[in-house]
């Protein structure tokens, strides 16, 4: 099923449904499983391969919600690089809860990733359990190359040409105002709700501190896994670990 919900600031989000493994006619107790919404990364869609590919390994584990953040893909609207985004993904696990789910888990990668942390401190009682994978602990970070690299995209006019025509990603030209509470401002607001803190030991992006500095906001509600030998988000997410996390999910959001 694909459709397109609106937001609460009225953007238009492009959005698909996978019931997944599960039919409801023949199981009474289907609805009791997790519907997975899906945040993906900066420069991500709803049909992008990687994030199809996800949302497959996921859908054997419940139902499954993809959407594509504002300025990607044909969500309307212009990214704002994971301020906004917050109301995309609050208008999909809206969806998700229309469609009859009692269990919903968010799973955001890269700015998805802190897009969920904020999304549940922000939105208490709306999600079941909350995983976030390669998300950065703190803002403006420029520590390492790809990251000056997607500073120039986001702040420099050029670099907004580069993401408009050749990422298919429009962004937005204005700066935050006010800045946005930070991942690591919006751990401890998650709690009691289960919380998976997923990264690579390999990831260009974002180090290990990113994540240490996360776990340890998160204190005994949250778990870290750190992946040896894994780059950054869901390229580097390979599909044992997506179904790993599909059964962390079953098992915490029930």
């Amino acid at each position: 099923m694909r459709t397109f919900l609106c937001t609460a600031d009225g953007i238009p989000i492009d959005s698909v449904y996978d019931p997944g493994a599960v039919v409801y006619e023949k199981h009474p107790k289907a609805r009791a499983v997790p519907a997975f919404v899906i945040a993906h990364g900066f420069t991500g869609d709803v049909d992008r391969p990687h994030v199809r590919r996800v949302a497959g390994v996921l859908a054997r584990h419940g139902a499954v919600v993809t959407f594509s953040f504002r300025g990607h893909g044909a969500s309307g609207g212009r990214s704002t690089v994971g301020d906004k985004e917050v109301l995309d993904l609050a208008a999909a696990v809206e969806w998700a809860r229309s469609l009859g789910h009692a269990h919903v888990v968010t799973v955001g990668f890269s700015m998805g990733g802190s897009v969920v942390l904020r999304h549940a401190a922000l939105n208490p009682g709306t999600v079941d359990a909350v995983v976030s994978v390669s998300a950065p602990a703190r803002w403006y970070y420029r520590g390492t190359a790809p990251m000056r690299r997607l500073h120039w995209l986001v702040t420099r006019p050029e670099g907004r040409l580069v993401g408009r025509y050749g990422l298919r990603t429009r962004i937005h030209h204005r700066e935050w105002d006010p800045v946005p509470l930070s991942p690591v401002e919006a751990v401890p607001k998650i709690a009691p709700v289960p919380l998976l803190l997923v990264h690579g030991d390999r990831d260009g992006y974002f180090p290990l501190d990113h994540p240490r500095m996360l776990a340890e906001a998160a204190g005994d509600h949250g778990e870290l896994w750190v992946e040896p030998g894994m780059g950054h988000a869901e390229h580097a997410a390979g599909d044992a670990l997506v179904a790993r996390i599909g059964h962390w999910a079953v098992s915490r959001a029930g």
